[in-house]
């Protein structure tokens, strides 16, 4: 598995709604409300077969209400 974390900019009003929609379809290990730029922090683990851009294309920018991700891909810890 790959981790990676997704920052997640939300259309006004629809954080929660996004939220609970990414709760929904599992996509993640750990999610947080944030502030700034981004609405949401997630911290997903992606399957080494996959192709990571195109996985949270398909599973993460399909929910409505998401304006805009940034992906931060993880290496090995120190």
């Amino acid at each position: 598995m790959e981790c990676v974390f997704v920052q997640v900019r939300c259309v006004p009003g629809e954080t929660y709604r996004v939220a609970e929609e990414i709760v929904r379809r599992e996509l993640h290990s750990e999610l947080y409300s944030t502030s700034g730029d981004f609405d949401l922090l997630v911290k997903m683990y992606i399957p080494k077969e996959e192709d990571i851009g195109l996985y949270i294309n398909d599973n993460l920018r399909t929910i409505k209400g998401v304006e805009r991700t940034l992906t931060t891909l993880t290496f090995n810890a120190f």
